[in-house]
């Protein structure tokens, strides 16, 4: 829809014109999808991971001080339904985002893009393996998506996927520590209104105030990334039971 925006606007940075690129790819990748024969395959995909992710980390998803930040990042942004609206309204305001945002914030919307784009990739490719293998994707199983995980062609890119989330998670805790960003959410909830980005602001206050709650974001994100990896690695080497971690992880 603001494609044509995007290519337009005048980027003199490496951390707008990597957002722009990114941003650009995602316009078209989502729309790819929304034409996609498998599009609710790839809901039902993503719905299975974000349940075994709740279940893989349940002792953190149940702790108090990170079922709030756990939730923004399966809700909001591993969010490949519903969140068309936000979507567009990043497009539409992204001249405005690199004429006054700082480089760093910059790169922080350029993570969580790619991140974004990089899951919702990955959910597709798994859909269509799964097609090719006769299996319907609200039947998987953890054996069924382990065959289907082994035939993907950008093992490289789950990698990336993880390190991605480590990134953003560390930048996120780094801006929510500075008070100014909660007092220029409260103030600029008005305006948002008026501009028809009340999704996009909400999205933005739903982000701070879970990172705002967590105790420990580098407790958490090491965590998260370690026992993942060691997920990634029993995924490839065809564990019975991949999602089966040790207690020490």
């Amino acid at each position: 829809m603001y494609r044509e925006r995007l290519v337009a606007t005048d980027t003199r940075s490496n951390s707008a014109r990597r957002l722009q690129r990114l941003l650009i790819d995602y316009h078209d990748f989502r729309q790819h999808k929304a034409a996609h024969p498998l599009l609710d395959q790839t809901f039902e995909v993503a719905d299975w991971q974000a349940q075994r992710l709740k279940a893989t980390h349940h002792d953190l998803y149940q702790h108090p001080g990170y079922h709030q930040g756990l939730e923004f990042l399966l809700t909001d942004l591993y969010a490949p339904a519903g969140m068309t609206r936000r979507d567009d309204n990043v497009d539409r305001i992204f001249p405005k985002m690199v004429k006054w945002l700082p480089d760093n914030l910059l790169d922080t919307f350029a993570g969580l893009v790619e991140l974004n784009l990089l899951t919702q990739q990955l959910d597709l490719e798994l859909a269509e393996i799964l097609e090719r293998q006769n299996v319907p994707a609200a039947a998987l199983t953890p054996a069924r998506y382990g065959a289907a995980y082994r035939e993907t062609r950008q093992p490289d890119q789950r990698e990336r996927q993880i390190r991605l989330v480590a990134e953003v998670g560390q930048q996120l805790d780094r801006y929510v520590r500075n008070r100014t960003l909660g007092w220029l959410l409260s103030i600029s909830r008005g305006p948002a209104e008026m501009a028809d980005l009340t999704d996009l602001h909400s999205f933005l206050h739903r982000g701070y105030s879970a990172f705002r709650k967590m105790e420990d974001v580098h407790l958490l994100i090491d965590r998260l990334v370690s026992r993942e990896q060691q997920v990634m690695r029993n995924l490839m080497a065809g564990h019975p039971e991949p999602f089966r971690l040790p207690d020490d992880l």
